[in-house]
């Protein structure tokens, strides 16, 4: 039986994490093809040698150093395409998209995305920006071709969301999902507590760590959080919402004094994305609350995440764990593959 074929657009942290997975865990996947706007590009009709691609991006080489071996590979072999001429010629049966996720107009993403399933091909992604604007619309044309388009790592790294949501939960009604969506500002508010740092202290120490960009605004500001919450409300509660629909405030104005009073109250800050369904509506926000310590969702520290579903049949289930990491997205990418070879 023929191998299934598989092609990386994107070889960042995410394609390198997931190509690592592949390789540790010997995967059953020819992957023929790697594009990547910064690295260039690669295809090898009979399979690129995993490790011999890792081992060429540890010493800082291109994708375009790689040289298949004539003794054993007797595959047509090409250098240099773009994303669109790699989608167009490489005859993969699945897609990892994880190129550079853009919440303002969720290109190029949503092109490539969308070609590859007019060809035919199965689509997993990471990215954030098709997925909160054009997720419908992606879902129908997956559809369209008899195909899967699969998002599990858009919203908690390898953290089960969907696959926990459309499996574990089937049968059950979800009807609000809230949690802490971004990592780097429970890192930020926990420091606030636990350090009695200033907020501006205990984010320099975030970007330090790499937790926090050197523009954290995205995470601070709650945009990360935002897109995150788009993609639960439309993708678990059927709704149509963008991220202007959505009302957003960061932690920036959170004071170490509004902190150390709401500790005093038994109390905890958080930065918490919501979404739930009332009487046919939509409400969602994304802003820090003060939450009592009862709450599971106070418990979760460092840069973890985590997510409570209200479900009509089981009440209240909280998950926590790692909401990013190059081998912990790697992961849900290759929950998505594995999804879509054995279905």
């Amino acid at each position: 039986m023929e191998k299934t074929k598989l092609a990386l657009l994107g070889c960042g942290n995410v394609g390198q994490g997931l190509l690592q997975i592949i390789h540790d865990k010997k995967v059953d996947v020819n992957v023929v093809a790697i594009s990547d706007f910064k690295l260039g590009s690669v295809f090898c009709s009979d399979g690129l040698s995993v490790s011999k691609i890792l081992d060429l991006l540890k010493e800082g080489k291109t994708l375009e150093d790689y040289n298949c071996n004539p003794s054993c590979c007797q595959g047509v072999m090409h250098k240099g395409w773009d994303v669109l001429e790699t989608i167009e010629n490489c005859g993969a049966d699945i897609v990892a998209e994880m190129t550079f996720t853009d919440l303002k107009t969720a290109e190029p993403a949503t092109s490539y995305i969308e070609a590859a399933l007019k060809k035919g091909m199965h689509v997993t992604t990471s990215n954030k920006g098709p997925t909160a604007l054009n997720y419908k619309k992606l879902s129908k044309l997956a559809d369209a071709n008899g195909v899967k388009f699969l998002i599990e790592g858009t919203v908690m790294s390898g953290t089960p969301v969907f696959n926990l949501a459309r499996e574990t939960f089937a049968g059950c009604d979800i009807k609000e999902v809230k949690g802490i969506l971004n990592g780097t500002t429970n890192y930020i508010l926990a420091q606030m507590e636990n350090e009695g740092w200033s907020y501006e202290a205990a984010l320099k120490k975030a970007q330090e760590l790499g937790y926090a960009e050197a523009d954290p605004t995205a995470d601070v500001e709650g945009i990360d959080a935002l897109a995150k919450v788009v993609i639960l409300s439309n993708v678990l509660l059927g709704a149509s919402i963008k991220p202007e629909d959505v009302p957003r405030e960061g932690i920036s104005k959170i004071t170490l004094a509004d902190v150390e009073n709401a500790a005093k109250e038994g109390m905890r800050y958080k930065l918490i994305g919501s979404t739930k369904l009332e009487n046919g509506k939509i409400i969602a926000s994304v802003k820090p609350i003060k939450l009592p310590l009862s709450d599971p969702l106070t418990g979760v520290g460092g840069a973890n995440n985590a997510l409570t579903f209200d479900t009509d049949l089981l009440g209240e289930v909280t998950i926590q764990g790692p909401g990013a990491g190059r081998i912990e997205t790697g992961f849900s990418i290759l929950v998505d593959i594995l999804k879509i070879m054995n279905s």
